[in-house]
């Protein structure tokens, strides 16, 4: 089967937030999935810089080889993870950090891995494949309420209860070890929709997001992110759901001193608040891809490129 090449989303505006005017010495692409991020950084830091890439993904390693630059270091490591990446070559400070939440065309095109209802395969979904639990054993042994939960929660779909007790009904007659299964499983439970999304779509994306730990993963970097950026460094993170892009905005606004406070009281200097002093300054708004990269690469709509920079 032939796979989709992977895209990298909102790869330019990504990459010159990231690097501006004045370059960078140490910059960090926290999730390098195929390297378009990584490449692009490279073509555009001076000589003198250098790169540090991490990820998680076995098959993402295999093409950090593929890389043949003396400016270009990859650690093998999650991205929740990145100070002690870090810390193990000896880097404690960096110039600039990167994270592309989410997963890349070839994780979801290679049935292998479980990721995609569209094609057969083992139940799997994690991203390194050498630890921890599979889709299929959570799936196994979990609650009605977990996967309840899980669903509702991290897919923000309407009929989590339903899919969850017809899980749980499937599995006390037989395994759920196949992603078509589960699949059918879930479209048979649900009422059919009124849009072109597939009734898995969203129990798919959750469960995913379960079994990877990705929220927690993103918020253990950007608290890792305080200690390891330089002051006038540049924070960039590319999100491409609803629940990981408010994490960052709020993150961000909270360490920017944006946290709302009663009006009455905002006459009073932030020490007399009891509030902490900004750590960032958050560069712009909030960048999503133009229609013309959507065109040509669909799984760019939701995507939100949010900014930030290290404050003295």
């Amino acid at each position: 089967m032939q796979h989709s090449p992977h895209i990298s989303v909102l790869l330019h505006e990504a990459c010159a937030a990231l690097l501006p005017a004045r370059g960078g010495a140490v910059l960090v692409d926290g999730t390098f999935g195929r390297g378009g991020h990584s490449r692009e950084l490279l073509r555009l830091m001076p000589q003198s810089a250098r790169l540090i890439a991490l990820d998680r993904d076995h098959q993402a390693e295999a093409a950090s080889h593929e890389i043949n630059d003396p400016r270009f270091t990859f650690v093998r490591s999650h991205f929740g993870n990145v100070d002690a990446a870090l810390r193990g070559i000896g880097v404690p400070r960096i110039d600039g950090l990167l994270l592309d939440i989410g997963i890349s065309s070839p994780q979801v095109d290679e049935g292998e891995r479980g990721f995609s209802f569209m094609r057969d395969g083992p139940l799997d979904m994690r991203m390194d494949q050498s630890n921890g639990e599979t889709a299929r054993d959570w799936l196994a042994r979990a609650s009605l309420t977990d996967i309840a939960a899980v669903i509702h929660d991290y897919g923000e779909e309407r009929f989590a209860s339903r899919i969850a007790t017809a899980i749980v009904a499937t599995r006390e007659r037989q395994p759920i070890e196949r992603t078509v299964q589960l699949a059918q499983i879930i479209e048979k439970a649900v009422p059919t929709r009124g849009h072109k999304q597939h009734p898995a779509t969203k129990s798919f994306q959750a469960i995913r997001i379960h079994i990877n730990r990705e929220l927690e993963e993103l918020s253990m970097a950007l608290s890792a992110s305080l200690g390891l950026l330089s002051p006038g460094a540049r924070l960039a993170v590319i999100t491409f759901h609803s629940l990981e892009d408010r994490i960052v905005k709020l993150w961000m606004r909270d360490q920017a001193g944006r946290t709302p406070v009663d009006p009455r009281l905002r006459h009073l200097p932030t020490e007399a608040l009891g509030l902490p002093a900004a750590t960032l300054r958050m560069i712009g708004s909030d960048v999503a891809p133009s229609d013309e990269e959507i065109a040509a690469n669909p799984r760019a709509r939701s995507a939100r490129l949010r900014v930030a920079e290290r404050l003295q």
